[in-house]
């Protein structure tokens, strides 16, 4: 049984991935959790110190999710296009980038916050082994690795925002796959 203050978490989690945090109102909160505001004022301040508690959880999961596939065994380029290809819910978009175009959320450091260290984590990540691809012959030796690792979120943040335009996932499995025939060129000899 979750306690108080994971419902609070949890019911804010999923009405931020919903309705970002404009549209995610206490009483929603409370309503969809089955808490009163009492409840939810004791453990949390204000609807803000909710919402930040609940981005760093959803930052926190997935960190996890992506770890998994990023830090498991295998050639450091097959990892890249693995964490490309993860499977996710592609027209609800990603619970961590939905949040970015929330006015609200890029104007309060605190709540753009586990955002950044998020996407900071999984570029850094993403480099480490963009690095080891070229190190062993899979990626010409040229390459901005770190800038690479930028190229590859932005194409899967990017993606999912094109596959929401159009309410079809066409547009962010053709995006992925375009990236991952470039990463898959042979470099040259």
């Amino acid at each position: 049984m979750s306690t108080t203050i994971d419902k609070l978490i949890e019911t804010t989690q999923a009405l931020l991935w919903e309705r970002g945090y404009v549209g995610t109102s206490p009483r929603a909160i409370q309503d969809r959790a089955g808490v009163g505001q009492g409840s939810m004022y004791h453990h949390f301040r204000t609807k803000a110190a909710l919402a930040q508690a609940a981005e760093e959880r959803s930052a926190s999961e997935l960190i996890e999710d992506v770890r998994r596939v990023l830090e498991g065994p295998g050639d450091p380029l097959d990892l890249v296009i693995g964490y490309l290809r993860l499977e996710r819910d592609v027209l609800k978009g990603c619970r961590i980038g939905r949040l970015t175009a929330d006015p609200e959320v890029v104007a309060d450091p605190a709540l753009r916050k586990p955002l950044e260290e998020a996407f900071r984590w999984v570029t850094e990540r993403l480099a480490v082994l963009l690095k080891e691809a070229q190190r062993l012959g899979r990626l010409p030796a040229g390459l901005d690795s770190q800038a690479l690792a930028a190229t590859v979120l932005a194409v899967r943040q990017g993606g999912y925002v094109l596959a929401r335009a159009a309410d079809s996932t066409a547009p962010y499995e053709q995006a992925i796959e375009g990236v991952v025939s470039l990463l898959q060129v042979p470099p040259s000899t």
